[in-house]
């Protein structure tokens, strides 16, 4: 039985960033589906195509260059599957890369991601003073919500700087609890920042080689 494994780097944006994650799921079946492609699917009594997503996006961000892996039943070429696929896609979500991964490779795991955000004019040098005082602390617990676990911001911030008009910050991804882009902003007393316009995007996703 072909399990052939696929490693896709994908941009979700324009509207597409109000979907959900599942929905952004479902999508992408119903595009496999269209292009005739054969899926290889779990076992047990609900098969579902095997697809898997190292780091889901919230709703309300765009997604850059997003990862994902899926497993087919035939061999096919990159180029064979971005010109089967890529007309099904809807508006707002491109194929950026397609790899075949080699027989017996493992899953993506994700180190890290990075984000940014544009900065007003006005309220560029109170936030730089806010991002001094949070990257010289040796740590920066916060609560969180859903009855989750309090976790360390600090320790999930690998980077956060400054610039060229915009907030950009690369987050680590840790097993004992990671910090999202929001934390951050409402560590930077900048969480309005999205309901005054401000478009919130994920700019690059870091997996193990």
């Amino acid at each position: 039985m072909v399990r052939l494994r696929v490693r896709i780097r994908f941009s979700k944006q324009g509207d597409l960033r109000f979907i959900g994650h599942r929905d952004l799921m479902r999508c992408l079946e119903r595009a496999f589906r269209r292009a005739g492609l054969k899926l290889s699917f779990s076992e047990g009594f609900h098969p579902k195509p095997r697809m898997t997503f190292p780091l889901a996006l919230a709703v309300g961000i765009e997604g850059v260059d997003e990862v994902m892996e899926f497993e087919l039943a035939e061999r096919l070429s990159s180029d064979e599957l971005r010109g089967r696929v890529s007309p099904q896609l809807p508006s707002g979500l491109a194929f950026r890369a397609i790899e075949i991964l080699p027989d017996g490779s493992r899953k993506a795991q994700v180190r890290s991601a990075s984000y940014e955000v544009s900065i007003p004019v006005e309220r560029r040098a109170a936030l730089g003073e806010r991002i001094e005082r949070l990257l010289a602390a040796a740590s920066w617990p916060i609560e969180r919500d859903r009855g989750r676990p309090p976790i360390d911001l600090r320790a999930s911030i690998a980077e956060l700087s400054l610039g060229d008009g915009a907030l950009s910050m690369r987050l680590r991804v840790q097993a004992q609890g990671s910090a999202g882009p929001r934390e951050v902003l409402a560590a930077l007393d900048a969480a309005d920042l999205e309901s005054q316009g401000a478009r919130l995007r994920r700019t690059a996703v870091e997996v193990a080689a």
